[in-house]
């Protein structure tokens, strides 16, 4: 059984950060060790200085490590009581602009971007709005790019979208072809995807709603707040943060600037 020293867990992450500029130093331990682990157990790896070494003169596996490191459980309309307290407690709000910005940070595979298509277009703004999606998984972008999803997971999606307040029958949204659903293409017309670290990057544009759902679990106090900072800082005044049913402003040294919408649901408005 492989078992991980904090320090060589450490020294590889740093030595990543050093050669390919992708910062794991901050993410949580317990997390990072357990996909590090999952990582070397499937290829084999006996040491983490051996995975460093590979990492470190092997794109393709690197390329791999990081769809292991950043990988996240995702669905459309998740959590649909979210989607929900956005259809009654925010749209009205983003309906008074002329045009909608909107950053979904953390996008995954494009589950949580679709379901936000939908959702605008019930409501009749998906046409004046913008949605950049972001996420550090090339791989998982791509995906998302497609739009092309399991047939056999339809019948959660649609559980969920009929309990998130949707309006119409959701096959209206999709082809089914070959065991895959196609969603419509429409759909992402008004989507931007892009490449974005959270533990590095930097604000790119000013925004009227941040969604970025289930991925603070997977950073340690430091980063968690440093990030809620990096949404404070790309929200306008009265901009809305949305985020996962385990995540909090708790450690952020913005908490004060933001009041609740839906508190259960993790809605938060900068004030």
């Amino acid at each position: 059984m492989i078992t991980i020293e904090s320090e060589e867990l450490r020294q590889m992450l740093q030595a990543v950060r050093a050669v390919y500029g992708y910062d794991f130093t901050d993410y949580a331990e317990v997390s990072v060790k357990r996909r590090v682990t999952s990582f070397m157990n499937i290829r084999k790896l006996s040491s983490v200085d051996s995975l460093q070494r590979m990492l470190l003169n092997d794109d393709k596996l690197f390329e791999e490590f990081i769809r292991e490191i950043s990988v996240t459980v995702t669905e459309m309309f998740r959590d649909p009581m979210f989607y929900k307290a956005l259809r009654e407690k925010v749209v009205n709000r983003l309906k008074t602009y002329p045009f909608v910005k909107i950053w979904l940070a953390g996008c995954a595979t494009g589950e949580e971007v679709y379901s936000l298509s939908i959702l605008l277009k019930e409501e009749g703004i998906l046409n004046r709005s913008v949605i950049y999606a972001t996420d550090i998984n090339q791989r998982s972008l791509q995906i998302a790019r497609e739009g092309i999803y399991p047939l056999d997971a339809m019948k959660t999606y649609t559980t969920n979208y009929q309990q998130s307040g949707g309006k119409y029958n959701f096959s209206d949204y999709y082809v089914a072809k070959y065991g895959s659903a196609l969603f419509d293409k429409s759909l992402g017309e008004n989507v931007v995807f892009s490449s974005h670290n959270l533990a590095t990057d930097k604000s790119f544009n000013e925004f009227h709603m941040v969604i970025c759902r289930n991925v603070l679990i997977y950073f340690n106090q430091q980063l968690q707040s440093k990030v809620i900072g990096l949404f404070h800082d790309s929200l306008c005044s009265f901009g809305f943060l949305g985020l996962g049913n385990k995540e909090s402003l708790l450690f952020a040294a913005n908490q004060k600037d933001f009041v609740d919408i839906d508190r259960k649901e993790k809605i938060f408005m900068k004030s």
